[in-house]
Formats: structure tokens, sequence, C-alpha cells
């Protein structure tokens, strides 16, 4: 197992979950990042940030408040008045789910961070096979984002960035979280619902699509109807 401490963005959705658990069974060390930016579930995803954290026996967590994103706006996810689309998977076209250049801020506090706890990894969940189309989960992106950490930083600080789910479809991503034992009970992807996912963003909908086809149960509860 590599020594190396690795820092990793943990959502606490499905593909960050999995990502954790791949980054688990690489590193001994391991330090966790959430963000809170005034996404619409806000406080359900960081109880399961929490609880993928204890589960793991992650003791060096942080926990930023970005709340500048959502006065930013653009995104259904932190406008109240942009509904988030239902049953429209697969329209063409960037949603406005989408949140404008999101992944950049979590990587730039992700390698700041790194900096400071001498970090020399930073593994985020980010997929470009079965995903809304966003444009800051592409590889060109990350490898671009590296070569920007690179100049930006001390000359001896390294940085990798590892999207070890990028090319995986969804269930792809759910059959590896059940081999390596991830806690998919204690994620949460909705993009609208708390207490029950709502099983008709794109999010729940790429969810449910790949637990149907890993013939795996998921373990979320959903909203009848």
């Amino acid at each position: 197992m590599d020594r190396e401490k690795a820092i990793c963005l943990v959502s606490g959705g499905l593909d960050s979950c999995v990502t954790a658990a791949i980054a688990a069974a690489r590193h001994e060390r391991l330090a966790f990042l959430h963000v809170n930016y005034g996404q619409r579930t806000e406080r359900r995803e960081l109880s399961a940030f929490r609880e993928i954290a204890a589960h793991y026996g992650v003791r060096e967590t942080l926990i930023l408040e970005m709340p500048h994103i959502r006065c930013i706006g653009g995104s259904a996810l932190t406008d109240p008045d942009i509904p988030v689309p239902e049953n429209a998977l697969g329209e063409e076209g960037i949603p406005v789910t989408y949140v404008p250049f999101r992944n950049a801020h979590l990587l730039a506090a992700a390698v700041s961070w790194a900096e400071v706890i001498g970090a020399g990894v930073i593994y985020i969940g980010a997929t470009e096979v079965d995903s809304s189309g966003y444009p800051d989960c592409r590889a060109e992106f990350f490898r671009a984002f590296e070569r920007a950490a690179e100049a930006g930083t001390r000359p001896e600080t390294r940085v990798r960035v590892a999207a070890p789910v990028l090319h995986m479809g969804k269930a792809d991503v759910v059959r590896r979280g059940v081999e390596l034992g991830a806690p998919l009970h204690l994620t949460w992807s909705c993009y609208q619902g708390e207490s029950e996912a709502c099983g008709a963003c794109d999010s729940c909908l790429l969810r449910l699509k790949g637990f149907r086809e890993a013939g795996v149960p998921d373990p979320i509860p959903y909203r009848e109807g």
C-alpha cells in the first residue's frame, strides 16, 4: 500500500464514494475534503460525507464553505428560481444542473490543502461516460488543471489529479464499489430531495440505471410515483 498521503474530494455521492474506496485500497493515509457551496441538498450531502469518512476511519477532514458559487448562480443546483429538470436525461446540450466551473473551485482548494498537509495526489469522482456532459468532468480538463497546479505551487510541490472512475459507466462504478465493500448505502445522489431521492433528476436516473445494469439493488429510498 502506498505511503503517499492522498486527498479525496468526497461529495457524498456514488462516484465520490467509490473513488474514496479505490483510494483507501491504494493509500494508507487519507484526507477527505467536502465543500458546501449552497447546493439544494447541501445538508444531506454533508451528512453522507461525514458517514463515509467515519466508515473509513478518516480523521483528517476538511469541510469548506464556498457560498460564492451560489452567489455566482447559473445552475439549477444553486438557484431556486431555476427548476431541476425531471426525466430529461439524454437531451442535447449541457444541462442547467451544470454548476459553472465547479470542479476548478474544488480542485483549487484541494491543491492548496495538499501543499499544507503534504499530499501528493487528489482523487476526484468525476466520470465522462455515464454523465450529464459537464465540461469540467473531462480528462482534458484534469490534465490542464494538473499543469496549472504545477505552475502555481512551490517548486518542490508535486500534486497529481486522479480520477479513477472517469472512464467507467455507472454500472461499472457500482460493481467496483461492491467489489471494494464501499458503503453505497451511505451515499446520496439526488439533486433535489433530502429525505427521499426524487428518482427523476439526471443524477437519480443515471444512478438507477447503473444499479439496474449491475444487477444490484439500490439501497437508498426513493419517492413513490
